[in-house]
Order: structure tokens, then C-alpha cells, then sequence
């Protein structure tokens, strides 16, 4: 059985737990697949921690879910060095960072200086404790959670952190229909608990698939056009002098990696063995939400960043 068939099986293993957010469901799987960081933005109730938890189940790695709190502390993330007074020596003891795949619930919610620490980690893949450096696992994803609707005691994320995250996916609340389904699901697992994962896959196919997705074919026009969107973001009042009004700053180099690898994996889960310009568009803008800093005058008049990317979609020419 090939790995794009295993891929198939765990997503729709995942899509009948996760009911109605097929798309959040997508994007824990392409951030699997790209090696990257997801954040996730909804509000309360809408299964992103669920979502999480239910990849963990499909995979050999463990799992781990921190609670971000105002009081919460950097060693509560990382770790810290405990003494041990039989020895005479301190001994560092792992924080929850070190498992495979962690959920950073309301991140928003922590100081900056937990923010930082988890960030880090994201970024460098290591934890350095004093003098010493511990490197993390290599199947190491981690989801961060925002919770719109509460500003009160809230930290927002930088905009230069922000770019740490692979992709920014904002997530709303289900079709009627789907929401029948979740009822009838939720009523199943109290009565009988929830069934065990039928598709489960280790480290090592997980890095195959990476290894595969990486191998997709990009023709020369189509890494012109992923290159195109994103320097339009830069310069965009060439495309159309209101959205050079609009924009303050655009994507960073990251955000055209993150567009590639993203691009990609989305076509290597569709069985696809090469991209296309609907592949870069489909992933566009949870890429690149993140990453475009818009100016005031923008947010004074309701311009958010999906505006400017849709229409950068709509200006920037598919090379031939």
C-alpha cells in the first residue's frame, strides 16, 4: 500500500471525528507532511483541541497538551533543573515541550516571555537550559490555539513571531447538517466510547512521506507564479496603487518556503506527483494571513489581510 494511500485513509479517518472542518483537518496533515507549526483561531467549542488529539491517536509519537494561563512561567514549557540532594547535583527535568506533538491551548493568553520559549523551541528545534542544550524530537509539531471572542488579559503574538507558524488557519462554526452529525457522534462515544484508531502510522512513514512530498514535481511556470504572489505582497501597489495603500509590509522569505513546501503537500494528499497553481492558491491564504501587515488606514476602513491576498489572487497573472 503506498504512503498517498495510507495518507487518504488517516484523513478520512480523521474527517469522521473532526465533523465539519474538513479544512482544519487538511492542514494538520499538510503541516505533518511540511514539517511546520500551525495556529489555529476559533472560537470555543469548535474541536480544534479534539482535532489534535485525534492526529495523536493516529500516530506512534505522544502527546501533550499545555493550558496557557497568565501566571503560566518559560520553565513551565521547556523544563527546568532540579536538585537532587542524594547526588548533590541538579538534574534537568523535562517539560512537556519534549513530546511529539503538542497542543499550545490559548497561547494568546501566556506573557511574552512564554511565548518566546515555546517560539524557540519552534524555530531552533532545541531547549537551552543554562549552559546545556537539549535538541528536540525530529517528529515535533506543535498546534497553537487563539481565542477570538476574549481580549481581556490576552497577549497578542508579534507579528515577527506570528511568521514562526507555518500556516494561520481561521476556523468557523459548522453547516446545520454537520452539526446534526457531531450531535449523533458525541451521543455514540457516551454510550459506548470512542473507538480505537484504525490507521496509525510511526516516525518513520511520516518521514517518508516527507522525503515524498518533497519530491513533487513544480514546473518553472508555476515556481514563477508561487514566486509572483509572494513579491506581489511586497510591492503590491505596482498590481493595484490601493493595495499599496493597504499594505505595510509583505511576506517574508519564510512565507515563500512555507508557500512551497504547504503547495506541495496538498498536492501529494490530492495523489497528485506534481503542483499547479490551484495548489498554491488553495494553501495562499492560511500561508500568508500571518505575514502581511496591513496599515492603519487599512484596518480603519474593514480591510483585513484575506482582502489583500484575494485580491493579489485575482491581479497576479499564471505564468505560461
Amino acid at each position: 500500500m503506498s504512503l498517498q494511500h495510507t495518507f487518504g485513509e488517516l484523513r478520512a479517518q480523521l474527517a469522521k471525528r473532526i465533523i465539519g472542518q474538513e479544512k482544519l483537518v487538511d492542514r494538520l496533515l499538510i503541516a505533518l507532511l511540511a514539517d511546520g507549526h500551525l495556529l489555529v483561531e476559533g472560537a470555543p467549542g469548535l474541536a480544534k483541541t479534539t482535532a489534535i488529539k485525534a492526529l495523536a491517536d493516529h500516530l506512534t509519537g505522544d502527546f501533550h497538551r499545555i493550558q496557557f494561563t497568565p501566571d503560566l512561567l518559560p520553565s513551565d514549557v521547556t523544563g527546568s533543573e532540579i536538585y537532587r540532594a542524594e547526588t548533590g547535583l541538579f538534574e534537568f527535568q523535562r517539560g512537556p515541550i519534549f513530546h511529539n506533538l503538542v497542543l499550545a491551548d490559548e497561547i494568546n493568553r501566556a506573557p511574552a516571555k512564554v511565548q518566546s520559549a515555546l517560539l524557540e523551541a519552534m524555530g531552533e528545534r532545541q531547549v537551552s537550559v543554562g549552559m546545556r542544550t537539549f535538541p528536540l524530537d525530529r517528529l515535533f509539531m506543535v498546534m497553537a490555539t487563539q481565542n477570538p471572542i476574549e481580549q481581556e488579559g490576552t497577549y497578542p503574538l508579534p507579528e515577527a513571531q506570528l511568521d514562526r507558524f507555518l500556516m494561520h488557519v481561521v476556523i468557523g462554526y459548522p453547516s446545520a447538517q454537520a452539526e446534526q452529525a457531531i450531535l449523533h457522534l458525541a451521543r455514540n462515544d457516551y454510550r459506548q466510547g470512542q473507538a480505537a484508531a484504525e490507521v496509525r502510522l510511526t516516525a518513520d512513514q511520516v518521514f517518508e512521506a516527507r522525503a515524498e512530498v518533497a519530491d513533487i514535481y513544480m514546473a518553472e511556470s508555476v515556481e514563477q507564479y508561487l514566486l509572483a504572489l509572494v513579491l506581489a505582497t511586497r510591492d503590491s501597489g505596482v498590481l493595484d496603487p490601493e493595495l499599496g495603500r493597504w499594505t505595510a509590509f509583505g511576506a517574508s522569505p519564510r512565507g515563500t518556503i512555507a508557500l512551497d513546501r504547504c503547495s506541495r503537500a496538498i498536492a501529494w494528499l490530492n495523489g497528485r506527483d506534481y503542483v499547479t497553481p490551484d495548489d498554491i492558491r488553495a494553501v495562499a491564504f492560511d500561508v500568508l494571513r500571518h505575514r502581511i501587515l496591513l496599515t492603519f488606514e487599512a484596518e480603519a476602513e474593514g480591510v483585513t489581510a484575506d482582502t489583500v491576498i484575494q485580491r493579489l489572487i485575482d491581479r497576479v497573472p499564471v505564468s505560461s
